[in-house]
């Protein structure tokens, strides 16, 4: 079942947008902390990922009239079988000429196809392109968050090594000998 059939080329570069934003919303509704970086690499990945496709998807359906394929003529070989008084010597010539015109009209669709799957297959390149730098984004921001955590940790180690020794001061002056109480 190709539940892409009726969709023409202009719907199937917007299904490439569409999907692409809306991994991005996604990711940026659920993560906790909100990073517009990671919802970005995500769009991005998604585009990439979904423009592929749909070139992949453009060169699987050559036959198709949404590429292009049905403003050219097709090459419909002649019978040759009949052809008076010869036409039985000439069957064989006639599968021959069929298949030639099979390879042909699947070339003419492939030449019309090729130029729509391309479209996609660029876009997919520029949005690698595009990835590089917000992967360097998102790196940046996971290596600011990590110093955020790492200070965090660093902050709750010392605030429970002032406590710790606090509770010591407590148990001295109360009396309680140091073994008693972790």
């Amino acid at each position: 079942m190709d539940i892409l059939a009726g969709v023409s080329t202009e719907w199937l570069k917007w299904l490439t947008w569409i999907a692409a934003l809306a991994s991005a919303a996604v990711v940026l509704l659920l993560r906790r902390p909100r990073r517009p970086d990671l919802a970005l690499f995500a769009g991005v990945q998604v585009f990439i990922a979904a423009s592929l496709a749909a070139g992949i998807y453009v060169l699987n359906h050559l036959g198709e009239g949404r590429w292009g394929g049905d403003e050219e003529a097709k090459v419909d070989p002649p019978s040759l079988s009949e052809t008076p008084m010869v036409g039985q010597f000439l069957e064989p010539l006639d599968g021959t000429l069929s298949g030639v015109a099979n390879v042909v009209n699947e070339f003419v669709d492939f030449r019309a196809a090729f130029p729509v799957a391309l479209d996609f297959f660029v876009a997919a390149g520029w949005a690698l392109a595009a990835a590089v730098p917000v992967g360097l984004c998102v790196l940046i921001g996971n290596a600011l968050e990590n110093k955020r955590r790492k200070a965090e940790f660093a902050s709750s180690q010392k605030e429970l090594a002032q406590l710790r020794a606090e509770l010591e001061r407590v148990k001295h002056h109360v009396g309680y000998p140091a073994d008693d109480i972790i």
